[in-house]
């Protein structure tokens, strides 16, 4: 069945004569469907790493084209868009305070809390997660288990080009407040991030905490404490500081995986 979905997308992505065809609105919206519940997944976990289901984000993009805007009233409030919410919350076993939206085609899993904050088409956020007040988990972002994404956090979004990666925050990292993570970042599990931490494709991630610094890009390792820093450049006009992020130590396993963040600061002598 996927196989077939695959094909009638992969076809339509390459002739967009297709999306008039019913038969092919119907599959793409089915996959759809299938991201809704969780099914399927734009990136996933295989023995060789995390993997990127790209004909899933050509879906996710072929989705727009074939839907019609409408008007969407829920209560006095009043939203013009070609993508409906998603509905049943109860029955899910997620818990939404008002003003959290999700986006029908993200996947949230049973436990996890959303905050007014918002969920967009493609996302996937998993059980136990907290998506605390005016976050944002962007389209196809990857959400592990017992994530708690604090007051502010944007998690970028990405939908083209099809190839890219998306944001990958794996199972237990703590997100500090107004932490911002783009252009495919991957935080693996039981990362911590200070406030304020800004991470792109191209930002520095400096190891400090030995003798030599080791630097990464794109990646955060497992259970990092890392803190906003900043590292002098030189320019045509002199030498100017430019942001980085600074992995001060590792999460000790004394730390309870649920521990706040300042617990966790704490421990090298840090406040942020």
């Amino acid at each position: 069945m996927l196989s077939d979905y695959q094909k009638i997308v992969e076809s339509a992505w390459e002739n967009r004569s297709l999306l008039q065809d019913l038969n092919t609105q119907s599959s793409i919206r089915q996959v759809i469907e299938l991201l809704d519940k969780g099914k399927i997944r734009v990136a996933e976990t295989t023995k060789n790493g995390w993997q990127v289901n790209e004909w899933i984000k050509k879906a996710v993009i072929l989705y727009f084209p074939i839907q019609k805007m409408e008007v969407i009233k829920v209560g006095p409030f009043e939203f013009h868009d070609k993508i409906d919410l998603k509905t049943g919350y109860d029955n899910l076993g997620v818990r939404v305070v008002p003003h959290a939206i999700a986006r029908h085609g993200s996947y949230v899993a049973k436990d996890v809390i959303m905050m007014p904050s918002y969920v967009n088409i493609g996302a996937y956020v998993d059980s136990g997660t907290m998506v605390d007040t005016w976050a944002t988990v962007g389209s196809c972002a990857q959400i592990g288990k017992h994530v708690h994404l604090s007051g502010g956090v944007g998690i970028g979004g990405v939908l083209e080009p099809v190839q890219a990666a998306p944001v990958i925050i794996e199972d237990n990292c703590f997100i500090g407040s107004r932490c911002i993570i783009v252009e495919g970042v991957h935080v693996e599990k039981e990362a911590v991030l200070g406030a304020n931490v800004v991470i792109t494709k191209s930002t520095k991630i400096i190891d400090v905490s030995g003798k030599e610094p080791i630097e990464y890009k794109g990646y955060v390792p497992a259970r990092s404490v890392v803190i906003p820093g900043s590292q002098t450049k030189k320019f045509n006009a002199g030498e100017y500081q430019v942001s980085c992020a600074l992995i001060i130590g590792k999460r000790k396993e004394s730390t309870n995986l649920k521990t706040s963040l300042n617990d966790a600061l704490r421990e090298y002598n840090v406040a942020v």
